[in-house]
């Protein structure tokens, strides 16, 4: 009887048709994923003004920025844990809740160290949202189309920080204080904390897994073509005892190192550009809502990526698609750091940029939730993540070092190519992890 519901189980979640619970869930996933990406975007886009409204250098705030990456790291690997074992739904709805308060309570900081107190939380929101939002994706999609589907949720980030940054650039056009960026950060979390908690449903490999479940929960499964039995617990892929041991055996080891070493340089250069491009372009000449106008155009560019990597990953494998992501993104991070360019060439420049180090780090959330199969899916990507953000935690210093040194602003960047290079060859070798442990198509359902 395992091995029967175990074989008919993992084939109707992975050869799920796209209906009406998919749909909803991946339009929930995205909208979380907006406040992410505004949350995320909103510390740089703040930096412009607080630097003349508290009388404080640039290279100041990167104290700030990395309070708000170590609170995502932290929060990335309770992630894994909470989520694999008391459900996506609660992990996502105390997100919403904590990065939204934590968001209110920036637009009152009297401080830095306050400043990067609240920060601190935001970042463990983030977190939360992101890992569990990859996983819930990942559970309401077949392996066919998995890798798209969760590109597709992560359109949400980008678009956040896009259209963040267009309304952000106006109400500082306007005269409103930079308060207003951190309360309209921490509104619409909390609004949609009420949509997520009503209509977003559980995933349904972690309710299968349960002995007893709501009669609308059995519904869903069976809507699913999956009929567990009253008080039966389903033979499923559950996570570990020890989620990081899983994750180093079984022929993971290979992928597990590489996939943090990528996550390390790419979130490295993802935070640099998003934490320090505002205030380098304030630095270079424009206006505080210039800067951030301009800066709003990488997300941009990241969600034109996704329009055709997700596609990418799954047609020709990551390590492929990524590899040469990474490497042409180069280009475009050594023009910002290397040239002066007028005004327009420098925003073509930077959705470039965005399309490339920005769309990188969204197809590499999709092929990581590809790469792991549902038992390990959340952990994978949560210690991915929260090792990763080591690098946006270097990120800060980083950027605040070089600013400080005296260089020309847009040369801080330059260090990015680095970090780009190292990426892209990681990313090949994930080649040599598939032979050892390929993941196939779920085996057709066994008959009693």
């Amino acid at each position: 009887m395992t091995g029967t519901s175990l074989s008919a189980i993992e084939h109707a979640l992975d050869n799920q048709r796209l209906g009406s619970w998919q749909l909803r869930v991946i339009a929930i996933c995205g909208l979380i994923q907006m406040c992410d990406g505004y949350d995320v975007g909103s510390i740089g886009w703040s930096v412009p003004s607080l630097t003349h409204a508290w009388h404080l250098p640039p290279s100041a705030f990167a104290l700030a920025f990395l309070w708000s990456n170590i609170g995502v790291m932290v929060g990335a690997l309770l992630a894994g844990p909470i989520g694999d074992r008391f459900g996506r739904k609660p992990l996502l709805v105390a997100s919403l809740a904590l990065f939204g308060v934590a968001s209110l309570a920036s637009a009152a900081s009297p401080s830095l160290n306050f400043l990067a107190g609240t920060r601190f939380f935001t970042g463990m929101g983030i977190a939360g949202g992101f890992a569990g939002t990859v996983a819930l994706a990942g559970d309401y999609t077949p392996q066919r189309l998995r890798a798209r589907m969760i590109m597709l949720t992560f359109t949400g980030a980008p678009l956040g920080g896009f259209i963040g940054g267009q309304v952000v650039a106006l109400l500082l056009h306007e005269n409103f204080g930079w308060q207003s960026i951190y309360i309209l950060g921490g509104g619409f979390p909390l609004v949609l904390l009420a949509i997520a908690a009503l209509w977003l449903p559980e995933s349904p490999r972690f309710l299968a897994t349960q002995e007893r479940i709501a009669p609308h929960h059995h519904t869903l499964l069976q809507g699913l073509a999956i009929a567990p039995s009253p008080g039966q617990r389903h033979a499923i892929g559950v996570p570990d005892a020890n989620p990081l041991r899983t994750l180093f055996s079984d022929g993971y080891a290979l992928q597990t190192t590489l996939l943090w070493i990528i996550f390390f340089c790419s979130l490295l250069n993802l935070f640099l550009f998003i934490f320090w491009l505002p205030e380098v372009l304030h630095l270079i000449g424009m206006s505080p809502a210039g800067a951030v106008f301009a800066t709003s155009l990488y997300p941009l560019g990241g969600m034109v990526a996704v329009l055709y990597l997700g596609w990418a990953i799954d047609q020709f494998g990551a390590h492929r698609a990524l590899s040469a992501h990474f490497a042409v993104g180069i280009v475009f991070v050594v023009l910002i750091a290397l040239v002066a360019m007028p005004y327009l060439a420098m925003l073509a420049v930077v959705l470039l940029a965005g399309m490339t180090v920005l769309g990188s780090q969204t197809g590499l959330n999709a092929a990581c939730g590809k790469l792991y199969p549902a038992r390990m899916r959340v952990s994978g990507y949560g210690f991915a993540t929260g090792v990763g953000r080591l690098g946006g935690i270097a990120a800060a210093p980083l950027g605040g070092m070089l600013l400080a040194r005296g260089l020309p602003p847009p040369s801080i960047f330059l260090c990015a190519a680095v970090f780009a290079l190292i990426a892209a060859g990681a990313t090949a070798l994930l080649a040599l992890a598939l032979p050892a442990r390929q993941v196939r198509p779920a085996p057709a359902p066994e008959t009693a």
